[in-house]
């Protein structure tokens, strides 16, 4: 039996991959990229926080034996960046869950890592106020002024991240998993892998080197 002569072999076309559901409609994906724009201010925010802190560390070293020596309790501070950065694990677990459509593994994913974003905070308010107790202010000199406004502002983004990953869960209970609570939650998780990213620079730039110099 012969063939048409117009008649070809079917090719075979692999199927396309799933579309990540935070980017499956056009308005949410602008809502990311003007968050990606977001996330470069904070970037530029921190660069001079960090730019400060450093002019700053440098004058109160050359102080010699007049600059203020920070009692730093290296525990804690482990304790903290293991918190922050376990808490970014389980953050990327909730995408995980995101992509596969499972609304009650990305709430207990986020409730995990907004529970640790909320010890790493703990901790850091109690560590400011022992260093208060102990005559170390904001407003006593440079050099602590641009220590308690870099680490500030840092605790005041994890404080406000975890409200904002409380409202998230609230959404993600009442409405489900959509497009735009979809795009919350990846929009969040950037925010938050963000926060962990400018941890290590303070943990490496302002308590590791503070300690071995």
């Amino acid at each position: 039996m012969s063939l048409p002569l117009e008649w070809t072999a079917p090719e075979t076309v692999a199927a396309p991959e799933e579309t990540p559901l935070e980017f499956a409609d056009t308005e949410q994906t602008h809502y990311i990229f003007g968050f990606w724009l977001f996330l470069a201010s904070d970037i530029v925010l921190f660069s001079c926080l960090f730019a400060s802190f450093l002019v700053y560390r440098g004058e109160n070293l050359n102080m010699g034996s007049l600059g203020v020596v920070l009692p730093i309790n290296l525990t804690t501070v482990m304790t903290e960046t293991v918190l922050l950065l376990t808490s970014s694990f389980t953050c990327s677990l909730a995408v995980h869950e995101l992509r596969r459509h499972r609304v009650r593994g990305v709430v207990t994913l986020l409730a995990i890592t907004l529970a640790l974003g909320a010890a790493f905070v703990t901790l850091e308010v109690r560590d400011f106020v022992g260093l208060v107790a102990s005559g170390y202010n904001w407003g006593q000199n440079s050099f602590l002024s641009a220590f308690f406004t870099l680490v500030g502002t840092h605790g005041g983004h994890v404080t406000f991240g975890i409200l904002w990953g409380i409202a998230i869960i609230i959404q993600l209970l009442v409405h489900g998993l959509g497009t735009k609570t979809a795009r919350k939650v990846y929009t969040f998780a950037l925010y938050w892998h963000f926060l962990d990213i400018v941890w290590v620079f303070i943990f490496t730039v302002v308590y590791l080197s503070t300690i071995l110099k």
